[in-house]
């Protein structure tokens, strides 16, 4: 099986979430660029992401209070940013993801967003589970979000896998650690989305790759 994130792995978005979430902390009075929201948000839930934001801020955890307020707001100004926001799955994960199903293979799409977010999304660039992707599972299906590896797990159970027969791929140290945790096969690092291959390396994947199509070469190994 092979798990990928969504936004920036699979999904060229543009980094928008992290876009809105450093333009409502800054209409909150924070001075918060996007180097320093991917840093410490990209790849969580998103509650967890502006609390490690704020935290890393001002050297306290922050009130719940603030926080889901914070939240609140975020999420008012996505629902309107993803109305108008162009999206699509990067190339050439289409073929990819047809190649990989057709020996057999589970494709999954896991992500820090919740569940009617991510179906949104996953409407907008025509991508239906079973006919294009086996499963998605997203932070609002579990408990823990990551880098605790529940989502892989619960992947696992639904196709009745190991952990060791997974992949996990993602463009952030938060997915790499959630691939570690789960005990998958590989933890790969992608450079098309928050973060590049110096930050990703300091999760140590096992491979940094910066298209898609370089999975092949992996899979090849094992």
């Amino acid at each position: 099986m092979v798990i990928f994130d969504m936004a920036g792995t699979a999904i060229d978005e543009d980094n928008i979430v992290y876009k809105t979430i450093s333009s409502v902390l800054n209409e909150f009075g924070m001075e918060v660029g996007l180097d320093l929201v991917l840093l410490h948000g990209a790849g969580k839930e998103k509650w967890q992401a502006i609390h490690d934001i704020l935290q890393q801020i001002d050297g306290v955890a922050p009130p719940n209070e603030t926080v889901t307020e914070l939240y609140h707001h975020f999420q008012v100004k996505l629902d309107s940013v993803y109305e108008i926001a162009p999206m699509q799955l990067f190339e050439p994960l289409p073929d990819v993801i047809r190649k990989l199903r057709s020996q057999d293979i589970k494709v999954v799409f896991n992500t820090g967003y919740s569940r009617p977010v991510a179906e949104k999304i996953l409407k907008k660039v025509n991508c239906r589970i079973d006919r294009d992707i086996d499963a998605l599972i997203t932070a609002s299906d579990v408990l823990r979000g990551r880098p605790a590896p529940d989502m892989i797990w619960k992947a696992c159970d639904q196709f009745n896998l190991k952990p060791n027969q997974t992949v996990k791929i993602g463009d952030s140290q938060i997915d790499i650690e959630e691939g570690r945790n789960a005990g998958a096969k590989y933890c790969i690092g992608i450079t098309t989305g928050a973060q590049c291959r110096e930050v990703l390396e300091k999760a140590n994947p096992d491979y940094v790759i910066d298209n898609v199509d370089e999975l092949w070469d992996i899979l090849s190994l094992s």
